[in-house]
């Protein structure tokens, strides 16, 4: 018996791996490759931070300011931005859910509250960098000096935090523009929300990674 196989050209375009577009496919290499850049940077800190664990500061020791509060209130702030940002993610999530089932003023509610968010905590995060740049006992803390301990502590707080913010920040301007073309009805014409859906696959990723920075660089 004769087996018949059948030939395709598998270099002629239109593959679709696991059935999946072409542009998710590409957001998820490209954050495959983003998670390995916030890993070094990781991974680099955490090597510092124990090669100088006697002089390395204790981030509730530096971080217990809290806006409008006097007294100390350790990690509170950074506690309630995570939150911020982890709903953030929730409103993503429900933003893409009626995305799929074409929902377009729905969409809208929900990527505007995601914009909501990603703002306050992106401001959040410039009023803690502002309070960690005035330093203690009026000794800023700068990239060369940290009268919080040793200098390279305020290196990576200045670098990671403001990488993942860069990340926040083009974040926001991706989703505006989104949300300018979800209002226009572009993606009612295209007949589906998949930009929407990648555009939330790369906020679930800003999120997830701040949630390794506060973890190993908050409470480590």
């Amino acid at each position: 018996m004769e087996q018949t196989i059948e030939k395709t050209n598998s270099w002629g375009g239109n593959q679709r791996p696991y059935n999946i577009s072409y542009g998710k496919l590409m957001m998820w290499f490209f954050l495959m490759t983003d998670a390995l850049t916030f890993s070094g940077f990781l991974v680099s800190y955490g090597f510092s931070r124990f090669k100088y664990v006697d002089v390395w500061p204790k981030a509730e020791d530096v971080f217990t300011h809290f806006p409008f509060l006097h007294g100390d209130h350790p990690l509170l702030f950074v506690a309630l931005m995570t939150f911020i940002l982890i709903m953030s993610s929730v409103t993503m999530v429900l933003a893409v859910n009626y995305g799929h089932k074409m929902q377009k003023e729905k969409v809208i509610l929900w990527l505007s509250l995601t914009i909501v968010g990603g703002i306050i905590f992106l401001g959040s995060q410039a009023w803690e960098w502002s309070h960690f740049i005035h330093g203690l006992d009026g000794v800023p803390a700068t990239l060369v000096s940290n009268p919080y301990g040793h200098p390279l502590f305020a290196d990576y707080f200045f670098f990671i935090t403001g990488f993942h913010g860069f990340h926040v920040f083009s974040g926001i301007l991706i989703l505006i523009i989104i949300l300018i073309n979800v209002i226009k009805g572009t993606y009612e014409k295209r007949g589906h929300y998949e930009m929407v859906e990648k555009v939330g696959l790369y906020w679930h990723f800003v999120d997830l990674v701040w949630v390794f920075v506060f973890t190993f660089f908050y409470l480590v």
